[in-house]
């Protein structure tokens, strides 16, 4: 299990060095006046880059080594993506949590991984705390304020369940009337309601797991 989930940090970590690598590359361009068109990470979109004649030769030599290592990134990653993905395929636990509408195989497996043994959990409150989705306490003075989550455990699964949350909420009606009446109208609430549906869904999540019952999504 400790295995399982330094891989899918692993994974995270090449995931971010390939946004950064994508960012440095739209920057130069940027930099240099150059629009970048749609699909520019696409074969048609990486042609047309290397195409790029710069009059700087530093930009010219920046722009290769970075592709190359993005293209050195992309090979990796579907080495990764593709072990993790048959880890998936044979665990029921990742199977069951798929079935929510907007969650997918790698937000299933970090919270499969993460949780390990649902029967630890006394309650499902307790997930979102072990998940560091609960708002910090400042109690003193005789007052009780509520303040930002507290961000403890794994920021991956923080991270991937609220991806999870906003394609839910467009593919579920029952996950989008739960955001809805958390936001209760007030667009100043769209944060608060997303990190809230997230902590609904790892909620959701945990009660599955337990059972062994799929989404129903008939369920008010």
């Amino acid at each position: 299990m400790r295995s399982w989930r330094a891989f899918i940090e692993h994974r995270q970590r090449l995931v971010g060095e390939q946004t950064r690598i994508k960012n440095s590359l739209r920057g130069l361009l940027r930099g240099h006046g150059v629009n970048a068109p749609k699909g520019l990470w696409s074969k048609r979109g990486l042609a047309w880059l290397m195409g790029i004649a710069f009059s700087d030769p530093f930009a010219g030599l920046q722009r290769d080594l970075l592709v190359e290592r993005l293209d050195a990134l992309s090979c990796q990653l579907g080495r990764v993506s593709s072990l993790l993905d048959q880890r998936a395929a044979g665990h029921p636990g990742v199977c069951l949590v798929m079935s929510i509408p907007g969650v997918g195989v790698r937000t299933a497996e970090a919270v499969v991984a993460y949780l390990d043994d649902p029967g630890r959990f006394q309650n499902a409150k307790s997930v979102g705390r072990y998940f560091g989705l609960v708002p910090s306490q400042d109690a003193s003075g005789g007052t009780n304020r509520l303040g930002h989550i507290t961000k403890e455990g794994p920021s991956t699964v923080r991270r991937l369940s609220t991806e999870a949350a906003w394609q839910g909420i467009r593919r579920s009606p029952r996950i989008r009337e739960y955001f809805q009446r958390i936001q209760n109208g007030d667009p100043t609430r769209k944060k608060i309601a997303l990190v809230a549906t997230a902590h609904y869904l790892l909620r959701v999540m945990l009660a599955m797991l337990k059972t062994g019952e799929t989404w129903r999504q008939e369920a008010a």
